[in-house]
């Protein structure tokens, strides 16, 4: 018999199998499922049946290539994902007041387009993530978002005048705002990932995404001039692809299209739970009071005489210790001492470092106090998370990470706009209101993390 002649009786034969066996219903994701449903079921699958499995595929010549696609490891799905969004973040969020600059704007149209954008991400966000719970498909809008933000910053370079600059930047806003809270959403409640059967430590994740931030500001700020800012445009646009096309790599989630109904009731019924309620609150608090800094710091340093690289020395030691609190010591962290612990050491850390940052323009107590944003925002933020992952149901994950952002989100931009009041007033006494916020937050820290080490 030729090799012709025996491979194609073989593949014959195979199909012959195949035919046979899927004759007589009995098929490897049947078995499969009947194993699933007694595990579920905490009954043990019967380890004949379980055994057999394997057999029945080669039997009817079924391989691992025919049950699924071949797929990256959850946990460097979810790490490719974040890398390409909060890079496209970091490559345009500094440059964008230089670059409409370049059109020619005034600075208060300038600061109508960055307040009208901020405004329509407060809006849309949790608009396009109610919208998302309720088709059921989070990976597939994440997508859709990521490809009109890319397409929006590319038209920006056939914007030339003021109303059309304000139209595609509300559109870009419009896009940008839910996806975040929607890969926090896949990544913490509806398609966690999984290494070697354990949870995948969402910190290490979001460590690099912070990292990402840093590295495409560095990147841009090496190819634009000042001349020059379209770099900002294709590098924005390139990532928000790159992200766009990440989602196909993430862990598959259930389809199931919902009501309108169904997804209202279970808002009211999330909503209705005290802890998630006094959960944002406490966090807005807390990440609110990072507003006078985040404004003002670099003039306050300017104005006091420190010199640009010792600006960009304290200003780099935040992000430094955000990224390591995120990948190292906050995970560990918060298994010692629990939610709770780290809320309120968060909102404890929060009063010393405005307090300090209120008193003194000296570098050397800067630097120290610098190094604990990876407590004021990033510990609190892994707090946040792990408590979502806890109260937070897969069909309206997106829609509470959603309410979470919109939270902090709100109450930053009005303590921002209250802050260039307070500083023009008071100088570097703004820092102190800012401390008050997080004593506030104290008691909201208590009873919002009510279980201590969830």
């Amino acid at each position: 018999m030729t090799d012709l002649q025996y491979s194609f009786g073989g593949a014959l034969a195979q199909q012959r199998r195949r035919r046979q066996f899927a004759n007589t219903g009995v098929r490897i994701d049947l078995i499969r499922l009947i194993c699933a449903t007694k595990l579920s079921s905490q009954s043990q699958c019967s380890d004949l049946t379980c055994a057999l499995a394997p057999a029945f595929a080669h039997h009817a010549g079924y391989t691992a290539s025919d049950e699924e696609p071949l797929r990256i490891p959850a946990p460097i799905a979810y790490i490719v994902l974040y890398v390409a969004l909060y890079a496209a973040f970091g490559a345009a969020s500094p440059f964008w007041p230089q670059f409409f600059e370049t059109r020619a704007l005034a600075s208060q149209q300038i600061g109508l387009i960055l307040a009208a954008a901020m405004l329509t991400r407060l809006v849309f966000g949790p608009l396009v993530a109610m919208l998302a719970d309720r088709l059921g498909s989070l990976r597939l809008v994440l997508a859709g978002c990521a490809a009109a933000a890319a397409a929006a910053a590319v038209a920006l370079l056939w914007a030339d005048k003021f109303w059309f600059l304000l139209l595609v930047a509300l559109v870009q806003a419009a896009a940008l705002a839910p996806t975040t809270s929607i890969a926090d959403a896949l990544s913490v409640n509806t398609a966690r990932p999984r290494f070697a059967g354990r949870p995948f430590e969402y910190g290490w994740i979001r460590g690099t995404a912070s990292a990402a931030f840093v590295l495409g500001t560095l990147i841009t700020g090496q190819l634009v001039s000042p001349a020059d800012l379209t770099p900002v445009i294709w590098m924005n646009a390139a990532f928000l692809i790159a992200a766009a096309g990440a989602t196909a790599l993430l862990p598959g989630q259930a389809r199931s299209q919902r009501s309108r109904s169904f997804v209202l009731s279970e808002m009211k019924a999330l909503i209705s739970v005290s802890q998630f309620r006094i959960m944002i609150i406490a966090s807005a608090l807390i990440y609110g009071s990072h507003a006078v800094h985040d404004a003002f710091a670099v003039i306050r340093w300017s104005d006091a005489g420190i010199s640009t690289s010792a600006i960009s020395f304290l200003w780099s030691e935040a992000v430094i210790a955000e990224v390591l609190v995120f990948m190292l010591a906050g995970p560990p962290l918060l298994d010692r001492i629990g939610v709770r612990g780290a809320a309120i050491l968060a909102a404890a850390v929060g009063i010393v470092r405005w307090s300090v940052a209120g008193m003194t323009t000296s570098v050397l107590p800067l630097s120290l106090i610098q190094p604990l944003h990876g407590v004021t925002f990033a510990l609190l933020h892994l707090a946040c998370m792990r408590v979502m992952g806890m109260l937070v149901a897969a069909s309206v994950a997106a829609t509470a990470q959603s309410l979470y952002a919109f939270g902090s989100g709100a109450l930053t931009a009005t303590l921002t706009f209250l802050s260039g009041e307070l500083y023009a007033s008071y100088g570097g006494a703004a820092f102190f209101p800012m401390a008050a916020l997080c004593v506030l937050a104290l008691p909201f820290a208590w009873f919002g993390f009510a279980n201590g080490r969830c």
